[in-house]
């Protein structure tokens, strides 16, 4: 009987099983708050790996229920999106599955490996077209699994192949250096990978962005394409304007929160608490709980409001209020 099981868990109980661990349902019910529906997608059938939908026009959406990509049918060729490892060959599958067309071009959303590290099973024929950040790196990198890209832009690239067009713009530093917005007009479908995170908190420290301004900018600029359908990159579902717009609330709630924690600040406490535990000689234990109690005191904050509307608040919003908290006291 095929399997229907959500594909975050079958990976979960993958890597349990893989290292020798276990761990029962309802421990996993003990630790932590319930997904909202929000935040649920379609289910993966497990034998397949992957599902693939039609967003219209020959532009696909591709996941495998923790990563997304997209490729379009062109008439001369496919063009896609990203090589993520977790794919691997099912990224061929899913291709081979909708048309007989051979995969000519690829588009590089960054340069991260968990995206773009499969990138070799392309064959050496593809044209690879990435922001010219990106390709700076993967030439100092020279990493066979992520070829150098063949095709560079700077700020913009119009990509008009067969029937089809790719919108393709560097508005800045947002999650790292060379991360793009790609943008199919016709089909109203914006990708931008790490950023926004559909029915989720995104993932640690503003899913690691580099540069945290810039982060905070990527979500408002995602407001500025016509679209009715939102890549991520990343885990169940595809997203909405409002999905967006969801983002962009909670973070303005961390902002506020963690600005609160900081101005209440007690380095006292810190100190009584680092005696308390035998570190009140050792600097870096008073520092460090001091600046965890303000995320935590911000992290509390926003979990009361948010654990109900968005998977993962319990998860990671601590983190998050850490890095904007430490964001707010250095810059």
């Amino acid at each position: 009987m095929t399997s229907l099981t959500s594909p975050i868990t079958a990976a979960l109980l993958g890597w349990l099983a893989a290292t020798g661990m276990s761990l029962a349902q309802e421990d996993m019910g003990a630790m932590f708050a319930p997904v909202p529906d929000a935040a649920m997608g379609p289910m993966v059938d497990q034998q397949m790996g992957y599902m693939t939908q039609e967003l219209g026009d020959g532009l696909y959406w591709l996941t495998d229920g923790t990563y997304q990509t997209m490729f379009l049918t062109t008439g001369e060729g496919v063009i896609i999106v990203d090589a993520p490892p977790s794919m691997g060959q099912n990224l061929l599958n899913a291709v081979a599955s909708v048309t007989d067309e051979p995969i000519t071009h690829v588009i590089y959303s960054h340069s991260h490996g968990d995206h773009i590290g499969a990138a070799s099973l392309y064959g050496p024929g593809v044209t690879i077209i990435a922001q010219q950040e990106t390709a700076r790196h993967l030439t100092e990198k020279q990493d066979p699994n992520r070829p150098v890209p063949t095709q560079v832009f700077d700020d913009s690239l119009t990509l008009n192949i067969g029937t089809q067009v790719l919108q393709l713009d560097y508005l800045g530093v947002n999650h790292n250096p060379g991360n793009i917005f790609i943008y199919a007009p016709k089909q109203k479908v914006l990708m931008l990978v790490d950023v926004v995170f559909p029915g989720w908190t995104p993932f640690p420290d503003l899913a690691l962005a580099e540069d945290v301004e810039g982060f905070f900018a990527a979500q408002d600029q995602v407001l500025t394409y016509e679209f009715d359908n939102f890549i991520g990159g990343h885990l169940t579902r595809l997203g909405t304007r409002a999905d967006v717009e969801t983002q962009i609330a909670y973070f303005d709630d961390i902002v506020v929160a963690a600005g609160k924690a900081n101005g209440a600040m007690d380095f006292g406490a810190a100190f009584g608490e680092a005696m308390e535990r035998g570190g009140g000689n050792n600097i870096w234990a008073v520092v460090k709980i001091a600046f965890d109690r303000v995320a935590r005191q911000c992290a509390d904050e926003v979990e009361a409001k948010w654990m109900d509307r968005l998977g993962g608040v319990d998860v990671f919003t601590f983190d998050h209020c850490w890095k904007i908290s430490e964001f707010q006291r250095i810059d």
